[in-house]
């Protein structure tokens, strides 16, 4: 397994890789003390790169990694496929097999500057990201939603084929044990010419597969739904008429003031 790591430049091609020759195992390079940094790992025994996205790596950092990727595969005259490892949970078996392969040698190398070649796709295959009407709205769902969600946000919304969706949540079952399960409401189609979604603080993430766009999904944070919202009442809560209907507040106040001198007739 060889591992690089993907640079900005400030001057053309803006990009270059670093082999990283340091570590033992994968786990050495991927872990929490790199989740600014975007790595390509290029396992030679199952013919793969593998794209690793730091969770907090800069979204420029992420695209020079995607045309880097694919540029390695060049290299590597095709045979290699191009994965992300950001698919997977940190807790899932595939994740955690790749970061225990061993670090070695290969016949990768890194793609310098000086050995950058402008023109990126030279391949005649169409590689440009496709907008498709005709995307499978099931197929689309069980790829977005094997995907880990991000932490510290909730789905509000998934546009997929030009549908909006909304996720509800069904009670199935309540006897011996709850069990809920959830289920994608269709709202309708989005507007013609440009949706602009201001009346929330949303995160989006657009999720693509095989060229394709599958779905972007609106995020909310989390602490939102935690905020206190104020209720207002449009009916009185107690029903009898003099304590629902509006009268002068010095009534309430000068019920409360405590005279300096009580009368005997007011004692009895």
């Amino acid at each position: 397994m060889q591992i690089f790591e993907v640079l900005e430049l400030k001057e053309f091609p803006y990009m270059e890789t670093q082999e990283i020759v340091e570590g033992e195992i994968v786990k050495d390079i991927i872990n929490s003390e790199n989740h600014t940094k975007v790595f390509l790992l290029v396992d030679h025994d199952a013919k793969r790169i593998w794209m690793w996205n730091g969770p907090k790596s800069r979204f420029k950092l992420q695209i020079f990694g995607g045309i880097l990727a694919r540029r390695l595969r060049q290299q590597l005259r095709l045979f290699y496929r191009v994965d992300s490892m950001n698919i997977y949970k940190p807790s899932a078996k595939k994740y955690q097999e790749i970061l225990e392969k061993s670090l070695g040698g290969g016949r990768a190398e890194a793609i310098k500057k000086d050995t950058y070649i402008k023109r990126i796709y030279e391949s005649s295959a169409r590689v440009d990201i496709e907008v498709s009407t005709n995307i499978k709205f099931t197929e689309a769902i069980k790829y977005i939603d094997q995907i880990p969600k991000a932490d510290g946000f909730k789905r509000k919304f998934i546009i997929v084929g030009g549908n909006v969706y909304t996720e509800e949540e069904i009670m199935e079952a309540f006897v011996q044990e709850e069990k809920i399960s959830k289920k994608q409401i269709k709202l309708g189609l989005l507007n013609r010419g440009f949706t602009f979604f201001s009346d929330d603080d949303y995160s989006t993430r657009l999720i693509i597969n095989d060229r394709k766009i599958q779905g972007i999904e609106l995020y909310t944070p989390k602490y939102a739904e935690s905020e206190t919202q104020t209720l207002n009442f449009n009916i009185p809560i107690f029903t009898e008429k003099k304590f629902s209907s509006p009268r002068n507040i010095n009534t309430l106040q000068n019920a409360f003031k405590i005279p300096n001198k009580i009368s005997e007739e007011d004692l009895e």
